[in-house]
């Protein structure tokens, strides 16, 4: 598992006019550096501590019950990667956290000068989430600071630097439940503390975590003690919503991120079970065991996804493998203010499993009911002695049968990443991925007369299919790219990033059209599909950080550029029918005949500027807007028409975040959205879709490891699409639909080793303006109540340490199928439960999925194809870090 190394800084003020305090700390007791001997209640002061050679001073960990130290681990001498920095003002000053994925140990040099507080850190490299480097600078932080600085200082050395006004800041100790946390003090004489825009507001300090007396001058030898941190469910920083590395509770509209963490405790390898976290989304009118992949957020559908924050409209076919995904981000609500067309109702990021600086090696292997089995390796580190190439290998391989008739699933997945570190300032990651599915089916569901509604014949299995056996549903995807970073100064950095993704969808299918008057006699149709989609983006821009005197800016601009190529080749024949209750397969089908073959291009050209300012520390502005010229290009090749359209829309996004004490963030926001639209089955381009978003909210840091959201929203869509009752094959623009409502969402650890996961959402959606549905009817497969809770615990002493537990709840309310109204899916509440033992580098865990075995209903596109959900099922994991 995951592990965060926190070094943490803390810069305070002393004042030369108060006598310092002295702070009691009732904490476990303290190893003294070098010594076996206990501190019993207080923090030793420096004086106290047996100091290490001031040339190269080791950073001595102190292990926590689930850290890699405690297990065995020894990693020492290896180039650790530090994935994030953050700095968190505090009630004495600030702190500076230094996160890397497993706790190790590091060397300090100590080259402190003047007034300068300088130590180098031997064997880390400074890497973002997603791959490439950056530096790290705040500015003024608090009075008698001039500047904290965290930089690349070569391949392999990290260089913190903390600037002092009058002096060599002073340095101090305390515990807290991260271990003994390094402060830097200065003796300036300003009076009060004043703090720059980029330093998210701080949070309450411990009533059990005190500081202690400033203690020895700054120019003593300095110990730096780092613990390890379990990776936990609360991930406080996204880069989705502004393109930054922005702490959750800055950003003025509601975002959730999955991590790592709850997706393996859960054994989500199923892309609908990954999405069951996030509150305010539905499963839209297709099967979990399709290769299309499909959601609902906040009412409408989210057409497009990005990958490691990069435009990417390849998502909906295999977006989500567990062997590749890292991390999910869900923003709710417009995003073509930096994206361009996109989802109204939310966007969706990947976030991608990354080169790592240090040698990484897993195997898992799963086996699991309906004969499921699955592998995956997961390989990372660097290749030469210098640490500037790295790379990572992910490989994962599954097979599985189904509790539908005759479906069975191959899925194998390739993903080789590779990141040169050109210089301290430059970095460059190639990144590849293959994966190729195939079904032996295209699933169709069965009828809701029989299965929701009733049937005087009685109810259809819910396994049955009623199509052929022996037919074929194939994709493959391969994507190609790189992402370019590149600093030109610790304030000013550039990012250049490219993705090609080709998408080919093989099909020859027999599927079910209508169920006769007879309620057990469905009609059936059939024929080959082919889909060849290729997708190109391209996006560039400067991130910038500068002031206007008090007001500090952080600047997003730049420039992004999109190709859509699609070909279509659709052939249907009417198929022998089928009796659901007694179905006889091997019937004769008629040739199908071409019906339809048209290619589709679509460019868009989008130029977008965001600026986060500060006007003070706690009030913030996030202001941006894009224009877009998109164009699109239809052809159909069977009639030899042509339809064209263009578009130039402006989106802009304005928000504020007011904190009225630092744990507390009030936001409001406006944006707006646009999607152009293609109609699969007709080159007849329909206008895009646009829409319009209100949201205010409140986000809460009820502790530094629990955290909360509650948002309200009212969203608007217009020239909306739908299917035409009278053609499935086709769709129509019926208007205009609102969807308002309110979420909830809290994610964290509520005490040592009891994590938690859960929201909820309300979700009122319907119909304002159409030409065919009546108004106020509600928006197909939209719950108006959804409630999601995932909590673990794992025990953190004694013979049992290692051993965790954990149960899911996960209720769906009633939901439309149709904007007619005519019948709805039952609500329904399922229940998920898990054990686990981790102990080392070795996991072994238990799933338990729908462990009631309720009868539910997923989804339904129409009368004739309603989706069952899966039945009980048991997945075994184990998993080996080496």
């Amino acid at each position: 598992m995951g592990h965060s190394l926190k070094l943490t800084l803390i810069a305070s003020i002393v004042c030369v006019m108060i006598a310092p305090t002295v702070w009691a700390q009732e904490k476990s007791p303290l190893n003294k550096a070098g010594s076996g001997e206990q501190t019993e209640g207080k923090i030793r002061q420096l004086s106290e501590i047996k100091l290490l050679n001031t040339s190269a001073k080791e950073l001595v960990q102190s292990p926590t019950p689930s850290s890699p130290a405690n297990q065995g681990s020894d990693r020492g001498g290896k180039v650790i990667q530090i994935t994030s920095v953050k700095a968190n003002p505090t009630a004495k000053g600030v702190e500076v956290i230094l996160e890397t994925p497993h706790g190790d140990q590091l060397q300090v040099t100590n080259r402190s000068t003047g007034n300068n507080f300088i130590v180098d850190v031997s064997g880390g490299q400074l890497r973002l989430a997603d791959g490439n480097a950056f530096t790290f600078s705040s500015e003024k932080p608090l009075a008698g600071i001039t500047e904290i600085t965290v930089i690349n200082l070569n391949a392999n050395t990290v260089r913190v630097t903390v600037v002092g006004v009058a002096a060599l800041p002073t340095v101090d100790l305390y515990d807290d439940d991260a271990g003994l946390v390094f402060a830097v003090a200065t003796t300036a004489t300003a009076t009060s503390p004043q703090q720059p825009s980029q330093i998210p507001q701080a949070q309450q300090p411990d009533s059990e975590t005190q500081p202690t007396q400033p203690s020895a001058s700054g120019d003593e030898p300095i110990e730096l003690v780092v613990t390890g941190e379990q990776d936990g469910y609360r991930v406080p920083d996204a880069s989705t919503a502004t393109k930054t590395d922005t702490p959750r509770r800055n950003i003025p509209q509601a975002i959730q991120v999955v991590p790592q963490q709850v997706l393996r405790d859960q054994g989500a390898t199923n892309f609908y079970d990954a999405f069951r976290n996030v509150p305010g989304i539905s499963q839209s009118g297709v099967s979990s065991r399709a290769i299309f992949q499909s959601l609902v957020i906040r009412g409408f559908t989210a057409y497009n996804t990005l990958r490691d924050g990069l435009y990417d409209l390849s998502g909906e076919f295999l977006g989500y493998d567990a062997a590749i995904v890292d991390r999910i981000e869900v923003l709710k609500g417009p995003a073509s203010v930096l994206y361009g067309q996109g989802g109204i109702g939310g966007t969706i990021n990947y976030v991608t499993k990354q080169p790592l600086s240090q040698p990484f090696y897993e195997v898992q292997g799963t086996i699991g009911s309906f004969d499921t089995y699955r592998g995956a390796i997961d390989l990372s580190g660097p290749l030469n002695d210098s640490k500037t190439l790295l790379y990572r290998l992910n490989l994962g391989a599954q097979t599985s049968d189904s509790f539908v008739d005759f479906l069975d699933t191959q899925r194998y997945v390739v993903a080789p990443k590779l990141t040169w570190l050109i210089s301290n300032k430059t970095a460059l990651t190639l990144k590849f991925e293959y994966i190729d599915e195939k079904k032996s089916l295209f699933d169709t569901g069965i009828p809701a007369i029989g299965s929701v509604l009733p049937n005087p014949n009685g109810d259809i299995p819910r396994g049955r299919y009623l199509g052929e056996p022996g037919g074929k549903n194939n994709d493959r995807i391969f994507r190609v790219g790189y992402n370019l970073e590149h600093n030109f100064s610790k304030n000013w950095q550039l990012r250049n990033a490219f993705q090609a993704a080709y998408v080919r969808l093989d099909r020859d299918t027999i599927a079910t059209n209508t169920l006769q008057n007879d309620n057990r006699t469905v009609t059936r149709s059939g024929g080959i599909q082919d889909f060849q989609n290729d997708y190109y983006s391209l996006d560039t821009y400067v991130v910038g950080k500068f002031a206007t005197g008090s007001i500090q800016h952080q600047l997003v601009t730049g420039f992004a550029l999109t190709r859509l190529n699609t070909y279509t080749y659709n052939t249907f024949g009417p198929a022998t029918s089928l009796d659901v209750f007694n179905p006889v397969y091997g019937r004769p089908q008629t040739t199908p005949t071409p019906v339809f073959i048209s290619t589709f291009k679509g460019d868009a050209l989008g130029i977008y500027i965001q600026d986060q300012i500060s006007l003070f520390e706690n009030l913030k502005l996030l202001v941006g807007g894009r224009f877009d010229i998109a164009n699109q290009t239809g052809v159909d090749l069977l009639t030899s028409t042509t339809d064209f359209q263009q578009q130039e829309v402006f989106s802009p996004r304005v928000g504020v975040v007011y904190q009225p004490i630092p744990p507390i963030s009030l936001y409001a926001s406006y944006s707006r959205a646009f999607v152009p639209t293609q109609n699969v089955f007709s080159t007849v381009i329909p206008q895009p879709e646009s829409g319009t978003q209100y949201e205010v909210g409140i986000k809460a840091d009820l502790s530094n490891r629990l955290s909360a959201t509650l948002a309200f929203y009212d969203l608007a869509r217009t020239n909306v699409q739908t299917t035409d009752p009278s053609n499935p094959l086709l769709l129509i623009q019926t208007g205009k639909q609102r969807s308002r409502g309110i979420e909830f969402d809290l994610s964290g650890e509520i005490l040592p080793g009891w994590s938690i996961f859960g929201g909820y959402a309300y979700t009122d959606a319907r119909i304002e303006e159409d030409r065919t549905f009546p108004k106020d009817n509600f928006l197909n497969n939209v719950p108006k109540h959804g409630f999601n809770l995932w909590t673990t615990y794992e025990i953190q002493k004694g013979s049992l340490q290692g051993l965790g537990f954990g149960l899911g709840l996960f209720y769906t309310g009633e939901r439309q199928r149709d904007l007619f109204n005519t019948f709805e899916l039952p609500s329904y509440l399922r229940t998920d439960a898990a054990i686990f033992y981790k102990r080392d580098q070795f996991r072994v865990g238990l799933n338990f999925k729908n462990l009631f075995d309720v009868d539910y209903f997923e989804s339904a596109a129409n009368r004739t194809r309603v989706y069952p959900g899966e039945p009980f099922t048991v997945q075994g994991t184990i998993q080996w870090e080496f």
